[in-house]
């Protein structure tokens, strides 16, 4: 399969069914999860069909997927994924920026890695005026990337969650980056 985008140590390029086995192994490890579901085993069968329609699908604002699997570059290891997309499918003027990878790749620069070259291709080539990101409060490490990248702070809030994790009582955060911003920044 082709490469979506390449940095000088990853290559980002669409999932395929065939990746349901290394998805699934990403979700099972609570310490990836944490933050997400409170660590909770992954469901092999979630995966399989509500996880694997999500990551195929194309957003037609874009005509590009929305989640990319990261693999390393020289050996074609599968570290996780990078999820940038517009939350409808009728502009691709907000886009979400996500991440998740296995904890062999942590502390690495891959996540800023590919989340830079992501923010770049999105506003150089997919019409994208705005890169938004949340992520719980606790999570130093993804506030840490998204600062990296040159996303600021927006706002604190609290969502309304069914299931209520370790530090979700401290809530949410967003961060930001305008084009303008990313562009002055260059």
């Amino acid at each position: 399969m082709g490469a979506f985008l390449e940095t000088e140590r990853l290559v980002l390029r669409a999932f395929t069914a065939d990746d349901a086995d290394d998805l699934f192994a990403l979700d099972d490890d609570p310490e990836v999860m944490r933050f997400l579901n409170g660590g909770r085993p992954a469901d092999r069968e979630a995966i399989r069909t509500r996880t694997m329609s999500r990551l195929l699908h194309v957003h037609p604002c874009t005509g590009t997927r929305g989640y990319w699997a990261a693999q390393e570059k020289g050996t074609g290891t599968f570290l996780g994924w990078f999820e940038f997309r517009p939350p409808t499918d009728d502009s691709p003027a907000v886009v979400e920026l996500g991440y998740r990878l296995n904890r062999a790749s942590w502390g690495r620069g891959y996540a800023t890695e590919g989340a830079r070259a992501l923010i770049g291709k999105g506003f150089a080539d997919l019409g994208v005026e705005r890169v938004i990101a949340n992520t719980m409060a606790v999570n130093a490490r993804s506030r840490r990337v998204m600062e990296k990248c040159g996303l600021v702070f927006v706002r604190a809030f609290h969502g309304d969650w069914p299931d209520a994790i370790e530090g979700s009582e401290h809530g949410e955060v967003e961060y930001a980056l305008t084009r303008t911003a990313w562009e002055r920044a260059r």
